[in-house]
């Protein structure tokens, strides 16, 4: 079964917007678990405009579910992850500057930075996820890294949905059909929502996890969080 992981960087915004501590991050990740998510991401920034890397060391030793840490390796963080060690580690590569995830590794590129990154990972004990585009070719070098996971970035998914389900969906199930052969558990994440889950799932149900953030804070707005997760829950049956 698709394990949903909710990411829940979007309240830590609304936090930090007005200071203080409400809406409390460390209750809201609870209450996820309560109602239904099996799993929470956290994705702290150097400059922790929404998740601050205090969060993340508050949260590890209450979630019940598992915990997921993602971000660019930089030193920083690499030291907080090794420190919490959470379930499973997601390597993004995203610039300082960036607003939100637009990109996977070049597994060619940084071959040898993200051999080294994943070995220093998973000999801590912690399973590793590479963040990357639906490209076979980048899945196959991924592989060679000793990654555990790949995770399907899925915004060109997103935004093509509408007008084109299964134009959208063709690359991702190549990619996942590679990552498959390639003997790499398969995550996906980014722009993922109650309009596209379902479809998505059904043409790749051999997903292991989706991490899902705007689009769930977002529902729940509407919604309520518990109602929200038993919905996106509903889509990965």
């Amino acid at each position: 079964m698709t394990q949903l992981s909710v990411n829940i960087n979007k309240v830590a915004t609304l936090r930090n917007a007005r200071g203080g501590q409400v809406p409390d991050v460390v209750k809201f990740a609870l209450d996820c678990e309560l109602f239904g998510a099996q799993g929470i991401t956290v994705h702290p920034r150097p400059d922790e405009r929404h998740i601050r890397y205090k969060d993340v060391l508050d949260l590890k030793p209450v979630l019940h579910t598992e915990f997921n840490i993602e971000g660019n390796p930089v030193p920083k963080f690499v030291e907080l992850v090794k420190k919490v060690k959470p379930a499973q580690v997601t390597l993004v590569p995203d610039a300082e500057n960036v607003l939100t995830s637009n990109a996977g590794w070049d597994t060619m590129r940084f071959q040898s930075f993200l051999c080294d990154i994943v070995e220093e990972f998973k000999s801590a004990g912690i399973r590793v996820s590479i963040f990357i585009d639906p490209v076979p070719r980048m899945i196959e070098m991924a592989a060679k890294t000793g990654t555990d996971r790949v995770e399907l970035y899925t915004e060109a998914y997103a935004r093509m949905y509408a007008a084109d389900p299964a134009g959208a969906i063709a690359p991702y199930v190549e990619a996942a059909r590679v990552a498959r052969d390639c003997g790499l558990g398969l995550n996906a994440g980014h722009d993922l929502s109650l309009e596209n889950l379902r479809y998505f799932h059904q043409q790749i149900p051999w997903l292991d996890e989706v991490s899902i953030g705007h689009a769930i804070i977002s529902d729940a707005l509407y919604l309520g969080i518990e109602e929200t997760i038993h919905r996106y829950r509903d889509c990965l049956v």
